[in-house]
């Protein structure tokens, strides 16, 4: 690309093609007399040496693609300062492809396949020549750690799982495993706990959805990878394991030493009318969803039609620290309160393939429409926040409590010819009015927030054995706001469907 710029009272600027040379569209028609030669004349008579070399441009040249104000200058070149002002803006706009084309090239070269290969091929061949300690050099052990390094950088929730890991992930669906009972994730670079799971040594020892993990075995986790953390978490039963937890709420830092323990999840718990003394003169049903396992659904259908047949008006259904589970299985589970083929959920990726919508199965038990009450807090994720947004945006249910933990993207596990596997997210659950889950959670109809005490109280109170019925009333009277809240909530919908349904149609008291 060369340039001959002449500045006087006229400026011809020439652009030629492989094929020959044609004056720039901007010329006047004196101009191209003039340069008929390939000269130019000024006005006071000089001549001027010939345009031996004009400016080469691609032949989809347009005026468009000229530095901002330059059609304009070249249309107006009897004014004083147009041509030097001209030639500034050339050569500023020539700068700037320059430079664009430039970082293009970088940015090719950066996605390059086959030339970043070779820089990490050259690195594994230095460290491996040079490294002091030679048993840490393994091709194996370096292509781990730099699989580990690389999903972990993704986002929390990527992952590479070596054969064992793999295996231990799948255990998560069978509702049994060893470990101590915390639901983890990372948070602000920290294991966190998304929450304690009931009848485990993490819920008994008072270990509450949000608590920081700092160290494990003394061991700090500020670098730890998840799967690594979660991975000194489970183990043997038997053996013990110390955590050093800070809990947010209270800025406090405090040792735990849990022993592992074969962990059975119960995914349906305490289905129960609640006293009369505290619903009045409803039967309001209660039924808790521990996690979203494979027989979840079934176990709640069946809670149900035993509620029903003692009579249920109302329900409360507690999905207050559930970390979810199964996509699957929360779908089911709003089948249970949901017409046919309605749309639960949906996940939109970067590729086709993973858009798609989830819907409520074509076949289902028929229920009446009773007023619903869920319960959410932090602890609530995933699979929760799935059936919480759903049952909320569809107005089948009132949400009490706080903003749920905002786990809400989906992640595909891959598995590799070793038997080691790969987890990466590669789309993100919307509700059914495209709210975004991940990062934002699902916010209550009514915020009733609870404090650490209470939930310390009501912890102590889901894990403990033979809770009298009374003990279970003052509790809920004195350290559960939210379940209190949702009493009343659903009091005053049946009260105003008892006030305006026709006669004969009101609510049985």
């Amino acid at each position: 690309m060369t340039f001959d710029v002449f500045l006087g009272h006229r400026l011809v600027f020439g652009v030629g093609s492989l094929r020959g040379e044609t004056a720039c569209p901007w010329q006047t028609k004196r101009d191209r007399q003039e340069n008929g030669q390939g000269q130019l004349h000024h006005k006071s008579g000089f001549r001027s040496r010939k345009v031996r070399q004009p400016l080469r441009v691609a032949k989809n040249f347009r005026m468009s693609d000229c530095p901002i104000g330059l059609p304009m200058l070249a249309r107006n070149m009897k004014h004083p300062i147009a041509a030097p002002l001209l030639a500034c803006l050339l050569v500023f706009g020539v700068l700037s492809c320059v430079r664009a084309q430039d970082e293009q090239a970088a940015k090719d070269q950066n996605d390059n396949g086959y030339a970043q290969i070779s820089i990490f091929a050259k690195a594994i061949q230095l460290i491996r020549q040079d490294y002091v300690d030679g048993k840490k050099t393994s091709y194996h052990d370096l292509i781990t750690a730099a699989l580990k390094g690389m999903l972990s950088s993704l986002d929390p929730h990527s992952q590479f799982m070596d054969p064992n890991d793999f295996r231990d992930m799948q255990d998560d669906t069978r509702s049994r495993f060893n470990g101590l009972g915390i639901e983890v994730w990372m948070k602000n670079g920290l294991p966190t706990v998304v929450t304690a799971m009931e009848d485990t040594p993490a819920a008994k020892a008072g270990i509450l959805s949000g608590d920081q993990i700092l160290k494990i075995n003394g061991a700090s986790t500020e670098r730890m990878d998840l799967q690594d953390a979660i991975n000194i978490l489970r183990g043997p039963a038997g053996r013990n394991v110390t955590l050093t937890l800070l809990r947010p709420s209270t800025k406090e830092i405090k040792d735990y030493t849990l022993e592992r323990t074969e962990i059975k999840v119960q995914s349906v718990k305490g289905a129960r009318l609640l006293d009369a003394e505290l619903t009045g003169p409803f039967q309001i049903a209660y039924i808790r969803l521990i996690q979203f396992n494979e027989p979840t659904a079934e176990e709640l259908s069946k809670a149900l039609d035993e509620l029903q047949k003692q009579g249920m008006q109302a329900l409360i259904l507690d999905l207050r620290n559930n970390p979810g589970g199964l996509l699957n299985s929360a779908v089911d589970v709003c089948a249970q309160f949901l017409p046919p083929n309605t749309k639960v959920v949906s996940t939109q990726g970067r590729v086709a393939s993973q858009q798609h919508d989830y819907s409520t199965s074509g076949a289902r038990k028929e229920r009446p429409p009773f007023p619903m009450a869920l319960l959410i807090n932090e602890g609530s994720a995933s699979g929760a926040e799935i059936v919480s947004g759903a049952l909320k945006d569809l107005h089948r249910a009132i949400l009490v409590g706080e903003t749920t933990f905002g786990k809400g993207s989906v992640q595909n596990v891959m598995q590799l010819p070793d038997g080691s596997a790969v987890r990466f997210t590669t789309a993100k659950y919307y509700t059914p009015s495209k709210q975004v889950i991940q990062g934002n959670g699902v916010t209550p109809n009514i915020r009733v927030p609870m404090t650490a005490e209470q939930e310390r109280a009501l912890f102590t109170f889901r894990n403990a054995d033979n809770v009298k019925p009374d003990e279970e009333k003052n509790i809920i009277k004195t350290k559960d706001p939210q379940t209190l809240r949702a009493i009343d909530a659903l009091k005053g919908v049946m009260i105003y469907a008892q006030q305006n349904a026709p006669r004969g149609e009101a609510v049985k008291k």
